[in-house]
């Protein structure tokens, strides 16, 4: 009784601490900038633009640039290197989140400070009182989440570079969550688990303890829908070993980590009657509803199913026989944002509503019909003019779009995200936002995000090697194909005829070619995490490009005078107008190449 009542007090203090910031937003946002400000005030970064301690935001808007990453990517590289000095903030920097965005190929490096960990902290506090008031008792079970680590690298001046959630998960706030204290937190993985770097023990171990406690489990869930659905596909592999540890109760051999075989021995009994029942579900002819069928009291699946990751969202219905699909928080390596305070709602209409407190907001409008897919990597500088045109958090209009643009209290100061948001409602004061879409990202399978520049070079690259047999590529176009598990890029070519054959051998090379010649984020994917599957150039009929043209301006009304081929598609009648026309198509033949870290810091270690 008494844990029931804690449960309720903190249910409602979190809801009240929502109701308060959301209603004053400007009044806390006001005072987060100041606060930030006071403590920065002698900070190199601000007296370059000569602020001299000014608090207030007219005066912060007009003296402090808007920025990007590559114009505060000298002073990161300073702090990297080892200079201590208040660069950008006069708390250290305690170790640099690696972004899935990247810089000149390599992941960009986000400042934190040690603080910035109880802001996360109160986030996450938030959620599951939100959550209750639509799914009560999920403190009476547990959550199956399928959490990883993953790998990380030192700077040169001995400061961690790792990525958000692998530093949450290796602190003290999530090794040592009281789960008595706060049920919402228990899951079925034990955090051996969870922290095991290697990817396949990682999953083969917490795939066993989420089946073991079966009837325990009221949620279940992973960071993206890609790595959830790369869960289930792995039980489809592994189920038959998986029921015989269970019959058995034993592990695996290949799980050599002795911390994570102690961690599961501990869980595990020998349970005859579970491993029939895992085996009668798994061996059926059809794996519709699988999730319901093995996790019978599964309420809904907790990943995120917006931006890129709702291609899979077909896939999550046909394995959890249309479980609500719940997205509960918005947050990057550059900061926590918010949170989804209607989380049973379609994914189609998810909003985040930004939590005030968590650092000081502001928004750029941005035109719909030109402002998702500029050519650049990074957006360009801003003009006096358009710097004005940046709105505080409480002066978003409805059904507006903008791009994030965030002061931290870790460092960042204007910086653009380059999230593209549309407003579409309000909490008190504070606004509701649908997330539309990463600025410029044109393909994405995991975390691994690839503009449209940086896909057009590696396809050059890579289509040099045709000219030895007198062949040169037209025209191209990409596709996420999510189809396979994990998914992987496909490039569809159109190459002149020639009369010299090209051999098989040279395309399997092109596909290599594109895959060196992608970022770090891609290539670890490949190499590391697994999580993305080989590159695939399929080359099409003559003419093809033409008929896809055709029909751009046919049924989908496209300019003629205006129409170029699109760099990537989605929609499903042109995807399956352009695989009726292939004629051959290629795999990489192995993985690019990828090392752990900045290859700056490579070449200075072999130096």
């Amino acid at each position: 009784m008494n844990n029931n009542n804690n449960n309720n007090n903190n249910n409602n203090k979190a809801l009240d601490f929502i109701e308060d910031v959301t209603s004053n937003a400007d009044e806390v946002q006001k005072r987060v900038l100041a606060e930030i400000l006071s403590r920065s005030a002698n900070v190199e970064y601000l007296e370059r633009y000569e602020l001299n301690g000014c608090l207030d935001r007219e005066t912060y808007k007009k003296v402090i640039p808007v920025v990007t990453y590559e114009d505060i990517k000298q002073d990161i590289n300073r702090i990297a290197n080892g200079d201590t000095s208040p660069i950008l903030t006069t708390t250290p920097i305690s170790e640099f989140l690696t972004s899935s965005g990247t810089s000149g190929g390599e992941r960009k490096l986000m400042p934190t400070i040690e603080e910035e960990l109880e802001r996360k902290v109160l986030l996450y506090s938030l959620l599951m009182p939100v959550m209750n008031q639509f799914v009560p008792n999920l403190d009476k079970g547990k959550g199956m989440y399928f959490l990883f680590v993953k790998s990380e690298s030192k700077t040169p001046g001995g400061l961690s570079a790792r990525p958000v959630l692998t530093s949450y998960y290796k602190s003290s706030h999530f090794k040592n969550r009281p789960n008595n204290i706060d049920p919402y937190t228990n899951y079925t993985s034990p955090n051996e688990t969870i922290l095991c770097p290697d990817s396949y023990q990682s999953m083969y171990s917490q795939l066993l303890c989420g089946l073991y406690q079966n009837n325990e489990v009221l949620r279940v869930g992973a960071v993206f829908a890609s790595g959830f659905i790369r869960a289930i596909r792995f039980l489809e592999k592994n189920w038959k070993q998986l029921s015989y540890d269970i019959r058995n109760g034993t592990i695996d051999p290949k799980i050599t980590d002795p911390v994570v075989r102690e961690s599961v021995a501990k869980i595990l009994k020998p349970n005859p009657k579970l491993a029939d029942f895992i085996e009668n579900e798994c061996s059926k002819h059809t794996w519709r509803g699988i999730i319901t069928r093995i996790w019978p009291n599964t309420k809904y699946i907790d990943v995120i199913v917006t931006g890129t990751m709702s291609q899979y969202i077909p896939t999550l219905d046909f394995y959890s026989n249309g479980l609500p699909l719940v997205c509960t928080m918005y947050a990057s390596s550059e900061c926590y944002f918010g949170l989804n305070l209607n989380p049973l709602c379609k994914p189609s209409e998810v909003s985040y509503t930004l939590i005030p407190t968590m650092a000081y907001f502001e928004f750029l409008p941005v035109n719909k019909s030109n402002g998702f897919t500029g050519y650049g990597t990074e957006p360009a500088s801003l003009s006096e003019k358009e710097k004005q045109k940046l709105v505080d958090l409480v002066d978003v209009e409805l059904g507006q779009y903008y791009e994030l643009v965030v002061t931290t209290y870790a460092g960042l100061y204007r910086y653009r995200v380059g999230d593209i948001l549309r407003v579409a409602g309000f909490k008190n004061k504070a606004p509701q936002f649908n997330f539309v879409c990463r600025k410029n990202v044109v393909l994405s399978i995991d975390s691994d995000k690839t503009d449209e520049v940086e896909l057009q070079d590696a396809v050059k690259n890579a289509a040099d090697n045709l000219l030895p047999f007198d062949a040169t590529l037209i025209e191209y176009t990409s596709y996420a194909d999510t189809s396979t598990i994990p998914g992987h890029y496909v490039i569809f070519w159109e190459i002149s005829e020639s009369e010299t054959t090209v051999p098989p051998s040279v395309f399997e090379d092109c596909c290599l070619a594109i895959e060196e010649s992608l970022n770090s984020v891609y290539r670890q994917g490949r190499v590391s995490d697994q999580s993305i599957g080989p590159l695939e150039i399929k080359i099409v009929e003559s003419g093809t490009f033409d008929k896809l043209m055709d029909f751009a301006v046919g049924q989908l009304g496209a300019s003629i005078n205006q129409y170029k081929a699109p760099r990537c598609v989605k929609f499903k009648p042109i995807v399956e107008l352009l695989n009726s026309r292939v004629v051959s198509s290629y795999l990489s033949p192995k993985c690019p190449k990828w090392i752990q870290g900045h290859k700056e810091w490579n070449t200075m270690d072999q130096a």
